[in-house]
């Protein structure tokens, strides 16, 4: 079996990929110059110049969140070129990440997960919510799941974007032909997916009352996405206690969604045969064989094997070694010093710095990036992502708690001058 678009992937594909006519004038990197490079990480760091090199020389002008067909993709697409789903993922938050950030003209950020998508795009925190939750209780695929952690608490500390850079995701203007997506647009668009019912249905061939809870699951999953989307933000969190304060509400929405969802996907479960359930748990072995196929034509076209062995983990998007030079990366950059100085802290607020330092830190190791093995079954499997959830929330709170004591004596123009820290990073 291919690696065919999921229904999120192709939503995305839909709003995001230019037109046929911007593909073919001006624009000869296209979604692939893209996606080249947003797999940079994992197609291994001696082919990161080449990456780079497609994105820059196609200087892919944003069409970000412009509603059109997806057949008006370019004809690489259609040639089946771009159809790797976690490749357009990964391009296409890339652009919607990138597209407001520096005037749209950098070809990456430095906040960035291994796989080359973003966790935050713009003011908007974990995207592909939904779909992530999707793919790890249905086909046991948790990788991308299992990128969200330190880097991201860091990006929240110090935010990438300027003031002016989040507030074009409020208020989106055009220049010189880049466009930033709304904020609306991506939360409404990075979260349409739902539960494959049909697919589902067509595996394990329902009878009447198996057909009823798959139905009222598939409800209680819609109802699930809806939840998580009611988590996205009205408007871009204006410092780094906010942007902290909005992944706590996602990462709450993400497991009271999992809470809705547990009770019907164990009465659909628990209602099938034997067969039935061989069946369903053939949807995941079909897209472990598929990463499979796509490690082993990704190797062969390596010119060195970057990717390291994670716990057994073969996924061809997660490279290890890529992860550990980020985190490794990150921390060397804690901007402690650029802070005191620019700051003018006191002993007291030197230590605190210290603390919310060291416990931001610690994330890296309660939150390990590797993915780990997937359960069993899929209620199993719901359990295991609702304790990596949680797990996250409290490394938040935690972090959450040490900035306040970390800011609770500062002056406002101190404040401001932390804030400003963020986007100087990388600049």
């Amino acid at each position: 079996m291919g690696l065919a678009l999921t229904g999120a992937a192709l939503v995305i594909l839909a709003v995001l990929l230019p037109t046929r006519a911007e593909a073919q004038f001006g624009m000869r990197g296209g979604p692939l110059g893209v996606a080249r490079f947003a797999v940079g990480h994992v197609i291994g760091m001696s082919r990161l110049r080449h990456s780079r090199m497609a994105v820059r020389g196609g200087r892919y002008r944003s069409a970000a969140l412009r509603s059109q067909d997806p057949r008006g993709a370019p004809r690489g697409a259609e040639r089946g070129q771009a159809s790797n789903p976690y490749i357009l993922r990964a391009a296409l938050t890339a652009q919607a990440a990138l597209s407001g950030w520096r005037g749209g003209r950098r070809p990456q950020g430095w906040w960035r997960h291994p796989d080359g998508s973003y966790g935050w795009v713009g003011p908007v925190f974990w995207p592909f919510a939904h779909d992530d939750l999707t793919n790890a209780v249905i086909f046991a695929d948790t990788t991308s799941l299992s990128l969200y952690g330190y880097g991201d608490i860091y990006a929240a500390i110090f935010a990438p974007y300027a003031a002016a850079e989040l507030a074009a995701y409020a208020s989106p203007q055009v220049r010189r032909g880049r466009k930033v997506p709304t904020l609306e647009g991506i939360c409404d668009a990075s979260d349409t997916g739902g539960l494959p019912v049909d697919r589902i249905a067509a595996a394990v061939q329902p009878n009447d009352l198996q057909r009823t809870a798959l139905d009222e699951l598939g409800s209680a999953w819609n109802a699930a996405r809806d939840t998580i989307r009611n988590a996205c933000p009205a408007q871009a969190p204006a410092n780094a206690s906010d942007r902290l304060g909005l992944m706590q509400a996602r990462l709450e929405a993400m497991i009271k969604a999992a809470d809705a969802i547990a009770p019907p996907l164990a009465k659909f479960v628990e209602s099938l045969d034997d067969g039935q359930k061989t069946r369903l748990d053939a949807l995941a072995n079909d897209r472990r064989a598929a990463l499979a196929a796509a490690r082993q034509k990704d190797t062969q076209a390596k010119d060195t094997q970057a990717q390291a062995a994670c716990d057994g983990s073969s996924d061809p998007r997660y490279d290890v070694q890529a992860q550990r030079q980020y985190e490794q990366l990150v921390a060397q950059q804690w901007p402690a010093a650029d802070i005191a100085s620019t700051l003018k802290l006191d002993e007291v607020a030197r230590a605190r710095l210290e603390v919310l330092q060291d416990t931001t830190l610690r994330t890296m190791e309660t939150l390990s990036a590797c993915p780990s093995k997937a359960a069993e079954t899929p209620q199993a499997r719901l359990a295991d992502v609702k304790a990596r959830l949680q797990a996250m929330l409290q490394a938040v709170k935690g972090v959450g708690d040490a900035l306040d004591d970390f800011e609770a004596d500062l002056s406002d123009e101190q404040k401001a001058g932390f804030e400003a820290i963020g986007p100087k990073r990388g600049a």
